[in-house]
Order: C-alpha cells, then structure tokens, then sequence
C-alpha cells in the first residue's frame, strides 16, 4: 500500500514540475513558484518516509 502511495507522490511531483514549466513560459511566475513549492514538498515528504529506521 505504502509502495502504491509513494509512486503516485513522484509522478504526481514530476506531473506538477512540468506543468510548472508550461505555465511559467505562458508568463504566471506565481502560479509556476506555487507548483514547485508543492512539487518539492511531495519529494521531501517522500524522501523523508524512504529513510531507513532502526
């Protein structure tokens, strides 16, 4: 289940880093920041889940 949960944060990460790109070159810097800001938050929150526990 885990698994499933992680795979859809980075695709949806790397769907929202490349509408990110489209939306800055139509000229909405601010809606662009916004979407990388949640795109880096879905990686860290991966990032952090992935660290191993003893």
């Amino acid at each position: 289940m885990s698994d499933t949960i992680m795979s859809i944060l980075m695709l949806t990460g790397v769907l929202l880093t490349g509408g990110a790109v489209l939306v800055f070159r139509g000229g909405d810097r601010r809606r662009a920041l916004l979407m990388l800001i949640a795109a880096l938050v879905m990686f860290a929150n991966v990032t952090i889940w992935l660290v191993p526990v003893k």
